[in-house]
């Protein structure tokens, strides 16, 4: 059982404190708040398949790929912790938060969708170093990307299906829409209730 905390806590505050085992937190508005207690196998798949395509497509560059164990330092003093992410900037091995995050990538899930889709994702376009922001529908082969474009406006792309490919070349980098559900089964529409593809 975590100790619970009984005052507002400064990000360094954050980092020392225990927690939950088994518990992801992030700090919004100075207090520790559960970002999941647990993944389903759908949502961690995802996630897992979005590391390993990254981690492979980043190799040799000043970019890496980065689990939700890093977190992300929002301008208003929020601490996030995306699924996954791409740190571009300076490596240092003994930090907790990305240096020059550019894209964040979050699986979308009943508990968390609301807050991914309004409130943090206002933070995370807030960010100077950001390009991307890929929001990822779990259950069916669906995803948003937000990307920064000229100007430092964003906007905003969908993509359907499995054919389709991701974009990423601020990153040098580009994910299928199949690599990002490789082992996923979803409905088919045209086999009926209960009918998998």
């Amino acid at each position: 059982m975590a100790p619970h905390a009984l005052k507002r806590m400064t990000p360094e505050e954050f980092y020392r404190w225990p927690g939950e085992d088994g518990v992801r937190y992030e700090l919004v508005d100075g207090f520790p708040l559960k970002a999941m207690t647990g993944a389903s196998q759908r949502h961690d798949t995802i996630t897992l398949n979005v590391l390993a395509a990254l981690r492979q497509k980043l190799r040799g560059s000043p970019c890496r790929a980065n689990t939700a164990g890093i977190a992300v330092a929002t301008m208003t003093g929020n601490i996030r912790r995306p699924d996954a992410l791409v740190d571009c900037g300076v490596r240092l091995d003994t930090a907790y938060e990305a240096s020059s995050p550019r894209l964040v990538v979050e699986v979308l899930s009943p508990s968390t969708r609301q807050t991914d889709l309004v409130r943090k994702l206002e933070e995370y376009k807030a960010l100077p170093s950001l390009a991307y922001i890929l929001l990822v529908e779990p259950d069916v082969p669906s995803v948003l990307l937000w990307w920064r474009a000229p100007g430092d406006g964003w906007e905003l792309a969908a993509f359907d299906g499995l054919e389709g490919v991701v974009g990423l070349p601020g990153i040098r980098a580009e994910l299928a829409m199949a690599e990002i559900y490789e082992d996923m089964r979803f409905p088919d529409p045209l086999a009926g209730e209960g009918g998998l593809r």
